[in-house]
């Protein structure tokens, strides 16, 4: 059998030397599961700094009612 090589991720915001704004709201739900939670490192490809960045903007975002806390 043959083993498929999974592309290595690379952090997005690192490439492109980009943030996030949470005032975004379709960014900002590429980070959120289909269930509202923040997706992990290892789904996102993002380095340890920008998954931080991204966890704090997603918050503040639902703070402010951007983006729902749970998914129905």
């Amino acid at each position: 059998m043959f083993k498929r090589r999974r592309r290595a991720k690379y952090c997005v915001f690192c490439a492109n030397d980009s943030t996030l704004d949470y005032k975004d709201e379709a960014a900002v739900k590429k980070y959120i599961s289909d269930r509202g939670k923040i997706l992990p490192r290892r789904a996102t490809g993002n380095c340890a700094k920008h998954q931080r960045m991204v966890a704090g903007t997603v918050k503040r975002a639902r703070q402010i009612a951007l983006v729902p806390f749970v998914a129905e």
